[in-house]
Protein backbone atom coordinates (compact mmCIF):
# COMPACT_ATOMS: atom_id res chain seq x y z
CA UNK A 1 0.00 0.00 0.00
CA UNK A 2 2.96 2.33 1.17
CA UNK A 3 4.39 1.83 -2.34
CA UNK A 4 1.66 3.21 -4.23
CA UNK A 5 1.15 6.16 -2.71
CA UNK A 6 1.37 9.44 -4.75
CA UNK A 7 5.48 10.51 -4.30
CA UNK A 8 4.09 14.07 -4.89
CA UNK A 9 2.00 13.05 -1.40
CA UNK A 10 4.72 11.44 0.58
CA UNK A 11 6.53 14.56 0.14
CA UNK A 12 3.87 16.90 1.22
CA UNK A 13 2.74 14.94 4.22
CA UNK A 14 6.58 14.57 5.19
CA UNK A 15 7.14 18.44 5.06
CA UNK A 16 3.64 18.88 6.87
CA UNK A 17 4.48 16.07 9.60
CA UNK A 18 7.84 16.11 10.15
CA UNK A 19 9.16 13.86 13.26
CA UNK A 20 5.75 12.64 13.26
CA UNK A 21 5.65 11.46 9.42
CA UNK A 22 7.50 7.82 9.58
CA UNK A 23 4.55 7.03 12.19
CA UNK A 24 2.05 8.26 9.63
CA UNK A 25 3.38 6.00 6.92
CA UNK A 26 3.33 3.04 8.98
CA UNK A 27 -0.31 3.53 9.53
CA UNK A 28 -0.89 2.14 6.16
CA UNK A 29 0.33 -0.43 6.68
CA UNK A 30 -2.21 -0.99 9.70
CA UNK A 31 -5.19 -2.85 9.42
CA UNK A 32 -8.24 -0.16 8.65
CA UNK A 33 -10.71 -0.53 11.74
CA UNK A 34 -15.19 -0.12 11.10
CA UNK A 35 -17.70 1.42 12.35
CA UNK A 36 -21.59 1.31 12.89
CA UNK A 37 -23.44 4.08 14.69
CA UNK A 38 -26.30 2.91 16.32
CA UNK A 39 -29.70 4.61 15.03
CA UNK A 40 -31.19 6.15 18.25
CA UNK A 41 -34.71 7.17 16.16
CA UNK A 42 -35.12 3.75 16.90
CA UNK A 43 -33.48 2.29 20.05
CA UNK A 44 -30.44 2.77 22.11
CA UNK A 45 -27.35 0.78 22.65
CA UNK A 46 -28.50 -1.00 25.04
CA UNK A 47 -31.80 -2.31 23.87
CA UNK A 48 -29.26 -3.04 20.48
CA UNK A 49 -26.93 -5.10 22.29
CA UNK A 50 -29.65 -6.88 23.86
CA UNK A 51 -31.18 -8.18 19.97
CA UNK A 52 -27.34 -8.40 18.32
CA UNK A 53 -25.60 -11.46 18.02
CA UNK A 54 -22.28 -9.43 17.32
CA UNK A 55 -23.07 -7.30 20.59
CA UNK A 56 -19.90 -8.68 22.27
CA UNK A 57 -17.67 -8.09 19.69
CA UNK A 58 -17.91 -4.27 19.76
CA UNK A 59 -16.66 -1.69 21.66
CA UNK A 60 -17.30 2.38 21.68
CA UNK A 61 -16.01 5.02 19.92
CA UNK A 62 -14.98 7.88 22.01
CA UNK A 63 -15.76 10.98 20.15
CA UNK A 64 -19.85 9.05 19.17
CA UNK A 65 -22.30 9.34 21.11
CA UNK A 66 -24.18 6.13 19.68
CA UNK A 67 -21.04 5.09 17.51
CA UNK A 68 -19.40 1.51 17.96
CA UNK A 69 -16.38 -0.04 16.52
CA UNK A 70 -17.25 -3.39 15.28
CA UNK A 71 -15.26 -6.96 13.63
CA UNK A 72 -15.09 -6.72 9.73
CA UNK A 73 -16.06 -10.65 9.93
CA UNK A 74 -18.94 -9.62 11.33
CA UNK A 75 -20.46 -8.27 8.21
CA UNK A 76 -23.23 -6.03 10.02
CA UNK A 77 -24.69 -5.14 6.69
CA UNK A 78 -25.74 -8.83 5.26
CA UNK A 79 -28.27 -8.75 9.17
CA UNK A 80 -31.90 -7.73 8.96
CA UNK A 81 -31.24 -5.21 11.75
CA UNK A 82 -29.26 -3.35 8.71
CA UNK A 83 -32.48 -3.82 6.76
CA UNK A 84 -34.84 -2.51 9.61
CA UNK A 85 -32.53 0.69 9.84
CA UNK A 86 -31.34 0.12 13.50
CA UNK A 87 -28.04 0.97 12.62
CA UNK A 88 -25.64 2.90 10.09
CA UNK A 89 -22.16 1.54 9.00
CA UNK A 90 -20.39 4.69 9.16
CA UNK A 91 -15.84 5.43 9.32
CA UNK A 92 -15.45 5.99 12.89
CA UNK A 93 -13.55 9.32 12.45
CA UNK A 94 -16.87 10.70 10.05
CA UNK A 95 -18.90 10.57 12.87
CA UNK A 96 -16.74 13.45 14.33
CA UNK A 97 -18.73 16.46 12.58
CA UNK A 98 -22.10 16.21 13.52
CA UNK A 99 -21.08 15.44 17.40
CA UNK A 100 -18.69 19.19 17.10
CA UNK A 101 -22.48 20.53 15.56
CA UNK A 102 -24.30 20.38 19.02
CA UNK A 103 -27.33 19.62 17.73
CA UNK A 104 -30.74 19.64 20.13
CA UNK A 105 -34.03 19.17 19.02
CA UNK A 106 -36.22 21.45 17.72
CA UNK A 107 -33.20 22.90 15.62
CA UNK A 108 -33.13 23.83 11.78
CA UNK A 109 -30.14 21.76 10.57
CA UNK A 110 -28.78 22.18 7.14
CA UNK A 111 -26.39 19.10 5.58
CA UNK A 112 -25.34 21.47 2.36
CA UNK A 113 -23.02 18.24 0.82
CA UNK A 114 -25.10 15.61 2.29
CA UNK A 115 -24.76 12.27 0.09
CA UNK A 116 -24.60 9.39 0.76
CA UNK A 117 -26.70 10.49 4.18
CA UNK A 118 -24.46 9.04 7.40
CA UNK A 119 -23.81 12.27 8.98
CA UNK A 120 -27.85 12.87 7.91
CA UNK A 121 -29.05 10.32 9.68
CA UNK A 122 -26.87 11.62 12.51
CA UNK A 123 -28.20 14.93 12.72
CA UNK A 124 -31.35 13.42 12.75
CA UNK A 125 -31.31 10.97 15.35
CA UNK A 126 -30.28 14.15 17.34
CA UNK A 127 -33.07 15.87 16.45
CA UNK A 128 -35.20 13.43 17.76
CA UNK A 129 -38.05 14.21 15.39
CA UNK A 130 -38.45 17.55 16.48
CA UNK A 131 -37.36 20.77 14.53
CA UNK A 132 -36.14 20.40 10.55
CA UNK A 133 -33.26 18.86 8.47
CA UNK A 134 -32.84 19.87 5.00
CA UNK A 135 -30.86 17.46 3.10
CA UNK A 136 -28.81 18.72 0.17
CA UNK A 137 -26.73 17.10 -2.33
CA UNK A 138 -25.68 19.23 -5.55
CA UNK A 139 -25.29 15.79 -7.25
CA UNK A 140 -28.56 13.92 -9.19
CA UNK A 141 -27.33 10.67 -9.00
CA UNK A 142 -26.26 10.99 -5.37
CA UNK A 143 -29.33 12.03 -3.91
CA UNK A 144 -30.82 7.94 -4.86
CA UNK A 145 -28.52 6.83 -1.96
CA UNK A 146 -29.03 9.74 0.46
CA UNK A 147 -32.67 9.33 0.11
CA UNK A 148 -32.63 5.87 0.54
CA UNK A 149 -30.50 5.90 4.06
CA UNK A 150 -32.78 9.08 5.45
CA UNK A 151 -35.98 6.58 4.86
CA UNK A 152 -34.39 3.52 6.24
CA UNK A 153 -33.77 4.94 9.28
CA UNK A 154 -36.78 6.40 9.72
CA UNK A 155 -36.36 10.28 9.61
CA UNK A 156 -39.74 11.73 9.51
CA UNK A 157 -38.50 15.87 10.11
CA UNK A 158 -36.65 15.59 6.93
CA UNK A 159 -36.90 17.64 3.10
CA UNK A 160 -34.16 16.77 0.65
CA UNK A 161 -32.91 18.88 -2.09
CA UNK A 162 -30.76 18.30 -4.97
CA UNK A 163 -29.16 22.02 -5.75
CA UNK A 164 -26.64 23.97 -5.52
CA UNK A 165 -26.11 26.04 -2.26
CA UNK A 166 -26.05 29.06 -4.55
CA UNK A 167 -29.72 28.08 -5.03
CA UNK A 168 -30.35 27.14 -1.72
CA UNK A 169 -28.98 30.78 -0.41
CA UNK A 170 -31.92 33.21 -1.13
CA UNK A 171 -34.59 30.51 -0.32
CA UNK A 172 -32.76 30.17 3.64
CA UNK A 173 -31.19 33.77 4.24
CA UNK A 174 -30.43 33.56 7.76
CA UNK A 175 -32.82 30.07 8.57
CA UNK A 176 -30.67 27.63 10.01
CA UNK A 177 -29.56 27.21 13.57
CA UNK A 178 -27.33 24.69 12.43
CA UNK A 179 -25.04 24.08 9.25
CA UNK A 180 -22.67 21.37 8.44
CA UNK A 181 -20.43 21.27 5.33
CA UNK A 182 -18.74 17.78 5.00
CA UNK A 183 -16.98 19.65 1.63
CA UNK A 184 -16.12 17.54 -1.30
CA UNK A 185 -12.27 17.48 -1.13
CA UNK A 186 -9.34 16.05 -2.75
CA UNK A 187 -9.80 12.69 -0.49
CA UNK A 188 -6.36 12.34 1.20
CA UNK A 189 -7.10 10.94 4.12
CA UNK A 190 -9.42 8.01 2.48
CA UNK A 191 -6.75 6.33 0.90
CA UNK A 192 -6.36 3.76 3.60
CA UNK A 193 -9.63 2.88 3.40
CA UNK A 194 -10.49 3.51 -0.15
CA UNK A 195 -7.20 2.16 -2.31
CA UNK A 196 -9.72 3.42 -5.51
CA UNK A 197 -9.10 7.18 -4.41
CA UNK A 198 -5.47 7.71 -4.77
CA UNK A 199 -6.06 6.92 -8.61
CA UNK A 200 -8.64 9.61 -8.16
CA UNK A 201 -6.54 11.99 -6.20
CA UNK A 202 -4.86 13.51 -9.91
CA UNK A 203 -7.89 14.24 -11.13
CA UNK A 204 -9.22 16.11 -8.52
CA UNK A 205 -6.60 18.62 -8.05
CA UNK A 206 -6.40 20.23 -4.45
CA UNK A 207 -6.35 23.55 -6.39
CA UNK A 208 -9.72 23.13 -7.93
CA UNK A 209 -11.58 21.29 -4.50
CA UNK A 210 -10.49 24.79 -2.91
CA UNK A 211 -12.20 27.07 -4.90
CA UNK A 212 -15.28 24.95 -4.72
CA UNK A 213 -15.21 24.59 -1.18
CA UNK A 214 -14.88 28.43 -0.99
CA UNK A 215 -18.05 28.87 -3.03
CA UNK A 216 -19.89 26.56 -1.14
CA UNK A 217 -18.62 28.16 2.40
CA UNK A 218 -19.61 31.77 1.55
CA UNK A 219 -22.99 30.75 0.41
CA UNK A 220 -23.43 28.64 3.41
CA UNK A 221 -22.34 31.53 5.42
CA UNK A 222 -25.62 33.79 4.38
CA UNK A 223 -27.82 30.79 5.66
CA UNK A 224 -26.70 30.49 9.22
CA UNK A 225 -28.59 32.95 11.52
CA UNK A 226 -27.31 35.07 14.07
CA UNK A 227 -26.15 32.46 16.83
CA UNK A 228 -26.11 29.73 14.56
CA UNK A 229 -22.95 27.27 14.40
CA UNK A 230 -21.61 26.02 11.28
CA UNK A 231 -18.99 23.01 10.77
CA UNK A 232 -16.78 22.52 8.16
CA UNK A 233 -15.29 19.36 7.48
CA UNK A 234 -13.41 17.38 4.78
CA UNK A 235 -11.21 13.93 4.93
CA UNK A 236 -8.14 15.42 3.45
CA UNK A 237 -4.86 16.46 4.94
CA UNK A 238 -4.05 19.40 2.74
CA UNK A 239 -4.31 23.18 4.17
CA UNK A 240 -5.03 24.67 1.15
CA UNK A 241 -8.33 22.98 1.49
CA UNK A 242 -8.46 23.00 5.57
CA UNK A 243 -7.03 25.73 7.92
CA UNK A 244 -6.63 28.11 4.16
CA UNK A 245 -10.81 27.90 3.67
CA UNK A 246 -11.26 28.67 7.67
CA UNK A 247 -9.22 31.86 7.19
CA UNK A 248 -10.97 32.90 4.09
CA UNK A 249 -14.38 33.00 5.29
CA UNK A 250 -12.80 34.59 8.81
CA UNK A 251 -10.76 37.72 6.25
CA UNK A 252 -14.14 37.76 4.42
CA UNK A 253 -16.76 37.35 7.62
CA UNK A 254 -16.25 39.82 11.04
CA UNK A 255 -19.40 38.13 12.36
CA UNK A 256 -17.78 34.58 12.19
CA UNK A 257 -15.57 33.06 14.83
CA UNK A 258 -13.86 29.56 15.87
CA UNK A 259 -15.61 27.98 18.32
CA UNK A 260 -12.12 25.79 20.05
CA UNK A 261 -12.28 22.01 19.70
CA UNK A 262 -11.20 20.47 23.45
CA UNK A 263 -7.67 18.41 22.36
CA UNK A 264 -9.41 14.87 23.17
CA UNK A 265 -9.02 11.21 22.04
CA UNK A 266 -6.09 11.93 20.49
CA UNK A 267 -6.71 14.61 18.21
CA UNK A 268 -4.11 17.22 17.02
CA UNK A 269 -4.94 21.40 16.90
CA UNK A 270 -5.33 22.73 13.61
CA UNK A 271 -2.14 24.51 12.72
CA UNK A 272 -2.13 28.37 12.69
CA UNK A 273 1.34 28.30 11.00
CA UNK A 274 -0.18 26.58 7.60
CA UNK A 275 -3.14 28.99 7.87
CA UNK A 276 -0.47 31.94 7.71
CA UNK A 277 0.37 31.28 4.29
CA UNK A 278 -3.64 31.71 3.17
CA UNK A 279 -3.78 34.63 0.38
CA UNK A 280 -6.50 36.22 3.02
CA UNK A 281 -4.09 35.79 6.04
CA UNK A 282 -2.97 39.56 6.03
CA UNK A 283 -6.29 40.53 6.33
CA UNK A 284 -7.03 38.96 10.01
CA UNK A 285 -5.74 40.25 13.00
CA UNK A 286 -3.13 38.27 14.67
CA UNK A 287 -6.01 36.89 17.58
CA UNK A 288 -8.32 36.00 14.61
CA UNK A 289 -5.23 34.40 12.65
CA UNK A 290 -4.23 32.42 15.85
CA UNK A 291 -7.96 31.14 16.39
CA UNK A 292 -7.84 28.44 13.79
CA UNK A 293 -5.21 26.41 16.43
CA UNK A 294 -9.05 25.95 17.84
CA UNK A 295 -9.69 23.38 14.59
CA UNK A 296 -9.15 19.86 14.81
CA UNK A 297 -6.63 17.47 12.57
CA UNK A 298 -7.70 13.54 13.05
CA UNK A 299 -4.50 11.62 11.83
CA UNK A 300 -4.68 7.80 11.20
CA UNK A 301 -1.40 7.67 13.22
CA UNK A 302 -3.04 9.34 16.57
CA UNK A 303 -6.47 7.57 16.36
CA UNK A 304 -8.79 4.53 15.56
CA UNK A 305 -10.10 6.35 12.22
CA UNK A 306 -9.26 7.76 9.09
CA UNK A 307 -8.08 11.22 8.53
CA UNK A 308 -10.08 13.75 8.93
CA UNK A 309 -10.45 18.05 9.60
CA UNK A 310 -13.18 19.90 11.32
CA UNK A 311 -13.52 23.36 12.18
CA UNK A 312 -16.76 24.69 14.39
CA UNK A 313 -17.26 28.33 13.38
CA UNK A 314 -20.32 30.41 15.53
CA UNK A 315 -22.26 33.30 13.90
CA UNK A 316 -22.10 36.25 16.57
CA UNK A 317 -25.37 37.76 17.52
CA UNK A 318 -26.35 41.47 16.96
CA UNK A 319 -25.48 42.46 19.91
CA UNK A 320 -22.72 41.05 20.49
CA UNK A 321 -21.32 42.87 17.28
CA UNK A 322 -22.76 46.11 18.82
CA UNK A 323 -20.91 45.73 21.81
CA UNK A 324 -17.79 44.80 20.07
CA UNK A 325 -18.21 47.70 17.16
CA UNK A 326 -18.34 50.14 20.83
CA UNK A 327 -15.37 48.87 21.93
CA UNK A 328 -12.92 49.17 18.92
CA UNK A 329 -14.92 52.70 18.33
CA UNK A 330 -12.94 53.33 22.04
CA UNK A 331 -10.04 51.93 20.96
CA UNK A 332 -9.97 53.92 18.01
CA UNK A 333 -10.66 57.27 19.73
CA UNK A 334 -7.30 57.11 22.37
CA UNK A 335 -5.03 55.99 19.16
CA UNK A 336 -6.81 58.35 16.44
CA UNK A 337 -6.27 62.18 17.05
CA UNK A 338 -9.16 63.18 14.89
CA UNK A 339 -12.42 61.49 15.05
CA UNK A 340 -12.86 62.64 11.18
CA UNK A 341 -9.75 60.32 10.11
CA UNK A 342 -10.42 58.73 6.94
CA UNK A 343 -9.34 55.16 8.03
CA UNK A 344 -11.51 55.32 11.46
CA UNK A 345 -14.60 56.56 8.82
CA UNK A 346 -14.38 53.27 6.54
CA UNK A 347 -14.08 51.32 9.75
CA UNK A 348 -17.35 52.48 11.04
CA UNK A 349 -19.12 52.04 8.26
CA UNK A 350 -18.20 48.66 7.72
CA UNK A 351 -18.92 47.76 11.49
CA UNK A 352 -22.31 49.76 10.70
CA UNK A 353 -23.34 47.87 7.49
CA UNK A 354 -22.68 44.45 9.18
CA UNK A 355 -24.49 45.14 12.20
CA UNK A 356 -27.97 46.64 10.18
CA UNK A 357 -27.26 42.92 8.02
CA UNK A 358 -27.26 41.20 11.16
CA UNK A 359 -30.56 42.79 12.78
CA UNK A 360 -32.23 42.07 9.46
CA UNK A 361 -32.68 38.12 10.49
CA UNK A 362 -34.75 36.11 7.85
CA UNK A 363 -35.79 39.42 6.33
CA UNK A 364 -34.75 38.68 2.80
CA UNK A 365 -35.86 34.85 3.21
CA UNK A 366 -39.52 36.36 3.32
CA UNK A 367 -39.20 38.38 0.79
CA UNK A 368 -38.20 35.59 -1.44
CA UNK A 369 -40.67 32.46 -0.14
CA UNK A 370 -43.63 33.61 -2.67
CA UNK A 371 -41.08 32.98 -5.61
CA UNK A 372 -42.39 30.15 -8.28
CA UNK A 373 -39.58 29.64 -10.81
CA UNK A 374 -41.90 26.74 -11.98
CA UNK A 375 -39.61 23.72 -11.22
CA UNK A 376 -41.72 21.20 -9.57
CA UNK A 377 -44.11 23.32 -8.57
CA UNK A 378 -46.23 22.27 -5.64
CA UNK A 379 -49.56 21.21 -7.04
CA UNK A 380 -52.62 20.04 -5.15
CA UNK A 381 -54.64 17.17 -7.41
CA UNK A 382 -59.16 17.19 -7.28
CA UNK A 383 -60.06 14.95 -6.02
CA UNK A 384 -58.22 15.52 -2.66
CA UNK A 385 -55.38 13.16 -1.96
CA UNK A 386 -54.76 14.81 1.22
CA UNK A 387 -57.97 13.31 2.13
CA UNK A 388 -57.63 10.04 0.88
CA UNK A 389 -54.65 9.81 3.25
CA UNK A 390 -55.86 11.02 6.12
CA UNK A 391 -58.91 8.52 5.76
CA UNK A 392 -56.30 6.09 5.13
CA UNK A 393 -54.13 7.33 8.31
CA UNK A 394 -57.53 6.90 10.56
CA UNK A 395 -57.89 3.58 9.61
CA UNK A 396 -54.61 1.77 9.45
CA UNK A 397 -52.32 4.00 11.57
CA UNK A 398 -52.29 4.85 15.08
CA UNK A 399 -51.71 8.53 16.71
CA UNK A 400 -51.21 10.40 13.54
CA UNK A 401 -52.80 13.40 15.01
CA UNK A 402 -50.32 14.04 17.45
CA UNK A 403 -47.28 14.28 14.49
CA UNK A 404 -44.73 17.23 13.92
CA UNK A 405 -45.69 18.23 10.14
CA UNK A 406 -48.34 18.90 7.70
CA UNK A 407 -49.68 17.15 4.55
CA UNK A 408 -48.88 18.14 1.47
CA UNK A 409 -49.44 16.75 -2.46
CA UNK A 410 -47.03 17.13 -4.81
CA UNK A 411 -49.29 15.47 -8.28
CA UNK A 412 -50.14 12.11 -6.22
CA UNK A 413 -47.52 12.29 -4.15
CA UNK A 414 -48.55 12.88 0.04
CA UNK A 415 -45.66 14.06 1.73
CA UNK A 416 -45.61 15.11 5.98
CA UNK A 417 -43.35 18.77 5.60
CA UNK A 418 -41.77 20.09 8.61
CA UNK A 419 -43.62 23.25 9.78
CA UNK A 420 -42.43 26.53 9.06
CA UNK A 421 -40.60 25.78 5.57
CA UNK A 422 -40.12 28.29 3.21
CA UNK A 423 -41.44 27.48 -0.29
CA UNK A 424 -39.82 25.15 -2.39
CA UNK A 425 -41.16 26.38 -5.17
CA UNK A 426 -37.94 27.19 -7.80
CA UNK A 427 -35.76 24.71 -6.34
CA UNK A 428 -34.99 20.75 -7.25
CA UNK A 429 -37.25 18.80 -4.89
CA UNK A 430 -36.08 15.10 -4.25
CA UNK A 431 -38.65 14.65 -1.20
CA UNK A 432 -40.99 17.48 0.39
CA UNK A 433 -41.02 16.04 3.48
CA UNK A 434 -41.79 12.34 5.05
CA UNK A 435 -43.07 10.46 2.02
CA UNK A 436 -45.96 8.76 2.98
CA UNK A 437 -47.53 7.82 0.36
CA UNK A 438 -49.65 7.70 -2.99
CA UNK A 439 -52.86 8.30 -3.91
CA UNK A 440 -54.22 5.75 -6.85
CA UNK A 441 -57.50 5.35 -8.73
CA UNK A 442 -59.55 6.55 -5.77
CA UNK A 443 -57.58 4.72 -2.82
CA UNK A 444 -54.21 4.75 -0.83
CA UNK A 445 -51.35 3.59 -0.94
CA UNK A 446 -48.78 3.53 1.64
CA UNK A 447 -45.04 4.17 1.07
CA UNK A 448 -41.73 1.94 2.08
CA UNK A 449 -40.55 5.44 4.15
CA UNK A 450 -43.83 5.29 5.97
CA UNK A 451 -43.83 2.02 6.99
CA UNK A 452 -40.11 2.61 8.01
CA UNK A 453 -41.16 5.42 10.02
CA UNK A 454 -43.38 4.01 11.67
CA UNK A 455 -42.66 2.12 15.33
CA UNK A 456 -44.58 -1.14 15.64
CA UNK A 457 -47.32 0.23 18.29
CA UNK A 458 -48.62 2.85 15.90
CA UNK A 459 -49.55 0.37 13.08
CA UNK A 460 -53.58 -1.45 13.80
CA UNK A 461 -51.84 -4.45 12.21
CA UNK A 462 -48.26 -5.93 12.76
CA UNK A 463 -46.95 -9.20 12.72
CA UNK A 464 -42.79 -9.61 13.79
CA UNK A 465 -40.44 -12.22 13.00
CA UNK A 466 -37.51 -12.83 14.80
CA UNK A 467 -34.12 -11.95 13.18
CA UNK A 468 -33.10 -15.19 13.03
CA UNK A 469 -36.48 -16.58 11.73
CA UNK A 470 -36.44 -17.84 8.42
CA UNK A 471 -39.30 -15.72 7.54
CA UNK A 472 -37.42 -12.61 8.04
CA UNK A 473 -35.01 -13.86 5.41
CA UNK A 474 -38.32 -14.71 3.44
CA UNK A 475 -39.73 -11.47 3.32
CA UNK A 476 -36.58 -9.93 2.93
CA UNK A 477 -36.14 -11.74 -0.38
CA UNK A 478 -39.72 -10.91 -1.30
CA UNK A 479 -41.42 -14.15 -0.78
CA UNK A 480 -45.04 -14.46 0.20
CA UNK A 481 -45.59 -15.38 3.82
CA UNK A 482 -48.07 -17.40 5.65
CA UNK A 483 -49.43 -16.85 9.30
CA UNK A 484 -52.34 -17.10 11.49
CA UNK A 485 -54.98 -15.08 12.41
CA UNK A 486 -53.81 -14.71 16.01
CA UNK A 487 -50.58 -14.47 14.95
CA UNK A 488 -51.38 -10.73 13.66
CA UNK A 489 -51.58 -8.23 16.21
CA UNK A 490 -54.36 -5.96 16.10
CA UNK A 491 -55.38 -2.49 17.87
CA UNK A 492 -58.40 -2.88 19.06
CA UNK A 493 -61.06 -4.83 17.37
CA UNK A 494 -59.58 -3.88 14.33
CA UNK A 495 -60.18 -7.25 11.71
CA UNK A 496 -57.07 -9.46 10.72
CA UNK A 497 -57.50 -8.97 6.71
CA UNK A 498 -55.40 -5.59 5.43
CA UNK A 499 -51.85 -3.92 5.41
CA UNK A 500 -49.76 -5.44 7.57
CA UNK A 501 -46.40 -3.93 9.05
CA UNK A 502 -44.19 -6.58 9.15
CA UNK A 503 -41.16 -6.48 11.41
CA UNK A 504 -37.89 -8.36 12.61
CA UNK A 505 -37.16 -8.37 16.46
CA UNK A 506 -40.48 -5.73 16.58
CA UNK A 507 -38.76 -2.84 14.11
CA UNK A 508 -40.83 -2.57 10.71
CA UNK A 509 -38.78 -3.49 7.66
CA UNK A 510 -42.15 -3.07 5.27
CA UNK A 511 -45.76 -3.32 4.45
CA UNK A 512 -47.41 -6.93 3.60
CA UNK A 513 -51.01 -7.69 2.55
CA UNK A 514 -52.90 -9.82 4.67
CA UNK A 515 -55.64 -12.19 4.15
CA UNK A 516 -57.00 -15.79 4.77
CA UNK A 517 -53.41 -17.17 6.16
CA UNK A 518 -51.51 -15.02 3.34
CA UNK A 519 -49.15 -12.50 4.04
CA UNK A 520 -48.55 -11.04 0.53
CA UNK A 521 -45.23 -9.00 0.49
CA UNK A 522 -45.41 -5.56 -0.68
CA UNK A 523 -42.08 -4.73 -0.56
CA UNK A 524 -40.46 -2.50 -3.07
CA UNK A 525 -38.16 -4.37 -4.81
CA UNK A 526 -34.75 -2.00 -4.19
CA UNK A 527 -35.49 -2.57 -0.22
CA UNK A 528 -34.93 -6.43 -0.66
CA UNK A 529 -31.79 -8.43 0.95
CA UNK A 530 -29.65 -8.81 -1.98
Amino acid sequence: MIGQLPTKFTKKMEKLLGSEYDNFMASYAAPRVYGLRINALKLAIDQWKELSPIAARVRPIPWAQDGLYYVEEDRPGKHPHYYAGLYYIQEPSAMAPVELLDVKPGHRVLDLCAAPGGKSTQIAAKLAGKGVLVANDNAQERTKALTKNIERAGVRNAVILNEEPAALAPVFTEWFDRILIDAPCSGEGMFRKDESMIADWEKHSVEHCAVMQRDILRHAARMLAPGGMLVYSTCTFSPEEDEWQIAALLAERDDFEVVPIPQRYGWAEGRADLAAAAPEAAELAEGRLSSIEGTVRLWPHRIEGEGHYAAVLRRREAKMLERESARDDRREEQVLASAEAPDRQQSRRKKEKLLRASEKRGGKAANERGRSVGVRKEVVADPDPIGLWKQFSSQFVEGTEVWEGHPIAYGSRIYLQPAGMPSLNGLKVVRAGWYVGEADRGKFVPSQPLAMGLSKEEAVRSVSFRSDDAQTLRYLRGETLFAEDDEIVRQGDTAAKGYVLVCTDGYPLGWAKYAGGMIKNELPAGWRWI
